[in-house]
This record gives structure tokens, sequence and C-alpha cells, in this order.
């Protein structure tokens, strides 16, 4: 959806969420003995990969997308978050092709992608390549010409009128009323259908913070009893990883990359917007960073328009601090088109210039369980330096295993000193495998947007 419209309702639930925790004791102990969501072993250290199956080859199907997997699956990609793949409503279609989100039928595939046995065959062909594959779920909002509007109107919101609303200014859908709880049981069933019948690995809900949480909450457990399921909420809401979602957006981290590699706030705020996080939420909540997805992409500009040169050392922290990196389609390729919503507009894969890098990005990940996942991974700490606005330092550290990071966050270069302190000590510089040694207090000498990773 639109990333104006989706920052403009998160904030007012972010601040109702902070309130939540600090207003009483008694809700503070009511959010911290929630009951622990327990996530799937095979996502401790995944990272995800958003396909935009239209945009991504010249004939924009699943067959040419599959054609793909085995160059994702060398790259390390974990788990496929395709966007929606269902058939597109026609009354007021937005653009030639129309929304991937105006869903017409949930149970069906849209002809421009290909055949219900084209998606099962790239399903299958993800899983014995080792990855998970997850679909985009659209359940605040349908087509107009989805039959329930006709068979259904009474789950449908209404204006004063009676008239069947759309929400917003998103004219070529209407908005679901799950005041009716008819609907929550018909949009369960809908879910499970891709469970049983395609063995799909879970869903990315769409604006999830316009849906009533308490049934996102029924939900994941019936899709549970079909077949468990990773589940990712398109909002930024503490509730909604009580019972429901495995992982949220990190959407204000996401600013504060793109605040910092423009020179609007210094480095600062990263650790601060971590310490706020993992304040906000628990630290088994999986967060999702990112440097760009489908709608920044489209609406608010690529990475490179908004972060410039730091684009590259904000896609590294992604990969180091608390959360799953999301890596979109394109990214690999240094993409740096706005690609178009409501019609075609074909990558261009003629060179894939950051595909080992991101590819030890996600080695980096799989080796050192400090960086792992919610609690499979370990404490964050940053360490002092003497030019924290333009540097940014931290440690991760789990057991025996310890990662260091230091990054110059501007275009000027830094003349540095980095405490230690107690994590001082032999360490492996991960890009150039030169073993290195820190002492309490060390000099460094950084390029414009230079990062290290060192790993013990």
């Amino acid at each position: 959806m639109k990333k104006n419209i989706l920052m403009l309702l998160l904030f007012p639930f972010m601040m109702v969420s902070c309130n939540n925790t600090q207003t009483s004791d008694n809700q503070t102990m009511t959010i911290n003995k929630k009951q622990k969501l327990e996530h799937l072993d095979w996502t401790k250290h995944s990272n995800i990969y958003e396909v935009n199956i239209r945009q991504y080859t010249v004939e924009g199907t699943f067959n040419a997308f599959d054609k793909h997997l085995d160059r994702l699956a060398k790259m390390g990609v974990d788990i496929l978050w395709l966007m929606p793949i269902s058939p597109i409503g026609e009354k007021n279609r937005k653009g030639s092709l129309g929304s991937y989100y105006s869903i017409k039928d949930y149970r069906g595939i849209n002809p421009e992608f290909g055949t219900m046995e084209d998606f099962k065959n790239l399903v299958n062909h993800a899983h014995k390549l080792g990855m998970h594959l997850i679909i985009d779920w659209v359940a605040n909002h349908t087509a107009w010409d989805h039959p329930w509007v006709k068979d259904h109107p009474e789950w449908y919101r209404h204006d004063s009128e009676g008239n069947i609303e759309s929400p917003f200014d998103w004219t070529d859908v209407v908005a679901l009323n799950y005041e009716n709880h008819e609907l929550w049981k018909a949009m369960a069933n809908e879910m499970k259908f891709w469970l049983t019948n395609a063995d799909i690995d879970g869903f990315r809900c769409d604006v999830a913070m316009l849906v009533k949480t308490e049934f996102w909450d029924s939900a994941r457990v019936e899709l549970d009893k079909v077949k468990p399921v990773f589940m990712l909420a398109e909002a930024e809401l503490p509730e909604h990883h009580f019972h429901a979602f495995d992982m949220s957006y990190a959407w204000e981290m996401h600013h504060v990359f793109a605040d910092v590699a423009s020179g609007k706030k210094p480095a600062t705020v990263l650790n601060d917007r971590i310490i706020q996080d993992r304040q906000l939420f628990n630290t088994d909540d999986y967060r999702m960073q990112f440097t760009t997805n489908h709608d920044e992409n489209t609406w608010n500009g690529t990475e490179y328009e908004k972060m410039g040169d730091g684009a590259k050392i904000m896609a590294v922290l992604t990969f180091v601090i608390p959360g799953m990196p999301l890596i979109y389609s394109g990214q690999e390729a240094a993409n740096k088109k706005r690609l178009r919503f409501f019609d075609k507009d074909t990558l261009n894969w003629d060179s894939i210039p950051l595909a080992d890098f991101y590819k030890n990005l996600i080695d980096l990940k799989n080796e050192n369980s400090a960086l792992w996942n919610g609690d499979f991974g370990g404490s964050y700490l940053e360490l002092p330096t003497n030019c924290p606005e333009h540097v940014f330092a931290f440690v991760r550290e789990k057991d025996n295993n310890r990662v260091v990071f230091v990054g110059n966050m501007s275009d000027i270069s830094q003349n540095i000193k980095i405490s230690f302190g107690d994590f001082a000590g032999q360490y492996q510089d991960w890009f150039t495998k030169d073993n290195v040694e820190f002492i309490d207090t060390n000099d460094f000498v950084l390029e414009p947007w230079q990062y290290n990773i060192f790993v013990k």
C-alpha cells in the first residue's frame, strides 16, 4: 500500500503502544507476561527476499521467475515473500494492469502470472532448494468485483448513506468490516486454502494494523492447526507479536537510515532507535530491517535516491543490528529506478554486481549466532567513540560468539578512537580475513561511508 498513508496510521498506534508499556505497573506486567509465540527453528537466522513477480522478468510469470531460484539459493536467500498472486479486480482498476492489492478472488491465481500448477511447481522448487515461501495476504479490503460484495455486503464497511466504502483514497478497493465475526471464519478459511493446496509456509499481511488484532490472533491458531506458519505483519505494533505474528516492519528504523545517510540527523539516532525498539518490543520479537521495499521504491524513491552513497552501509546495518534483513527484488542488481505499480516495468538483470555483497552478508549472519533473530541471537551494546555524531560502533555477543561493527556514517573521512573495554582481544576482519588485536582504546581512520566488521 502507499507508504505515506501507512505511516500516518502507524504513528497513533505506536504512541498508544508506548503509553501502554509505561502508564501503569499493571499494564506493563500484562505485556511482559504475554504468552510466548514460539518461532519455527528454520527462522532463527533467516533473511527474507521480496519478489515482485510482475516486474521481475520480461514475461512476468511464475515460470520465468522460477529460473532465478537457483541463483537466489546460491546467494543464500532463505524466505521468499511473493507480492499478491491473486486475480486483480477490473472495476475501478488503476493503470493498465491494476494493483496487486485489489483482490478479486482469494483462492485464484492472477492469469498474468500463470496457473495454479505453475505456482505449486514454484513452491516445490523453492522447498527442494531449502527455501521457504510466503505470500502477501490482503485481509483489509477486496476489489469492487469480488463476489463477497454481492453475496455478503454485510462483511463490508458502509458510509453514513449506507454505501460500501473505500479505505482512504484507495478507490480501486472496498473496506472489509471485522466487526462481523462471520467474516473472520471466511477469511481464515481462504488463508488455510493456500496451506492445504499449495503448501506455502506463511503470510505477509498487508496493512495489518487496519484489521482487528483479535482476528489475527484467532487466525494464527487456525492456520497452525493445518501447518506451522511464519507470519509477517506490515505494521509496527507490539501487540501483534503476542499471539499472531513472528515479525513486524521496523519502519521507524528505515526512516532513521534515510535521515542519517542524507545528513539530516547524526549517527547517534541509530543507537537511540535500537534502544527504543528494544524497550517497546520484546527481544524475541522479530523486526524486519530494510533499506527499501515495493512501497518505498515506487512511492518514495529508491534507496539510492534517499540514501545516496550511504545506501550500502545502511544495507550492511540491516544484517548486523537486531532484526531480520529484507532484500527487495533488484537490490542485488543495484536497481536505481522506481518500479511502476500499476503497469509493466521490468527489472534489468544484465548484471548483478551486488550478488556477492549480499551473499557475504548472508554468510556473516548465518555463521555468527550473535546476529541471529530474536532470542536466538545475542545482546547489543554501543561502543563509545570520540565522534558519535559521525561514527556508529557496537558489539553483538552470544555465548562465545562476538561481532563488532564500526562504520563511518558520513561523507567525510574520520580519525576516531573507539573504547573496547572488556571487549578487547583478538578478532578476525570478516571481509579481509586478517587477524587483528584490539586493546582498551583503538585508533581508526575511516573513509566516507567505510565500514568494518570483526568477528571473534
